[in-house]
C-alpha cells in the first residue's frame, strides 16, 4: 500500500534541502537561510516530522574510517514466499548489525542487502555462518563495492 503524501510548498522544499545538507543546523540559521522567521520554520519542520516526511535525523558515518572498509550488495532468494518464512528471515536480518539496509525486490532475487565488514574473512563468516543459515535462504549473490562513484545523497525535493 503506498504511503500518503502531504503537499509541500516552496518553503517546505527549501527547508528539506537545507536539512539534508546539515541536519544539525540551528532553527534560527535555517529560518534565515530559507526566508522565514524561526517560529513558522519550526512549525513546518514539526509538521513534516509528524507526517513522516522527515523520517529521522542521523549522522552519516564513513564505514571505512571506523574499520569496515568492505561493502557488499547481496541479493538473496528465499526458498518460499510464505508469510512465516519471510517473517523469520526479516527477524534474523534485524539482529545482524553488519546489514545496514535491506529491501524486498522484484525480479529474480527476493531481497537486496547492503552489508559492511572489516575484511573478506569477516564477510565470509557472515555469509557462510549467518546469512546462508537464515530461515528460508535458498541462494545468495554478492557484489563488492570497489569505490563509491556517487554515494547516497539527498532526496531531490
Amino acid at each position: 500500500m503506498p504511503k500518503s503524501t502531504i503537499p509541500l510548498d516552496a518553503a517546505d522544499r527549501r527547508i528539506l534541502r537545507a536539512l539534508q545538507r546539515d541536519g544539525r543546523i540551528a532553527v534560527t540559521q535555517l529560518a534565515e537561510e530559507v526566508g522565514l522567521s524561526a517560529t513558522p520554520c519550526l512549525r513546518r519542520i514539526r509538521r513534516m516530522e509528524e507526517a513522516g516526511v522527515i523520517a529521522r535525523y542521523a549522522a552519516l558515518v564513513d564505514p571505512a574510517r571506523i574499520g569496515l572498509p568492505i561493502q557488499a550488495f547481496v541479493m538473496v532468494a528465499l526458498s518460499s514466499h510464505a508469510e512465516e518464512v519471510a517473517a523469520a528471515f526479516h527477524k534474523a536480518l534485524a539482529s545482524r548489525e553488519e546489514v545496514l539496509a535491506a529491501w524486498a525486490m522484484s525480479g529474480d532475487m527476493d531481497y537486496m542487502l547492503h552489508v559492511v565488514a572489516a575484511d573478506f574473512d569477516a564477510y565470509a563468516e557472515f555469509a557462510l555462518k549467518a546469512l546462508l543459515r537464515m530461515p528460508g535462504v535458498k541462494e545468495t549473490r554478492s557484489a563488492f563495492v570497489l569505490t563509491a562513484v556517487k554515494p547516497p545523497g539527498a532526496v531531490p525535493v
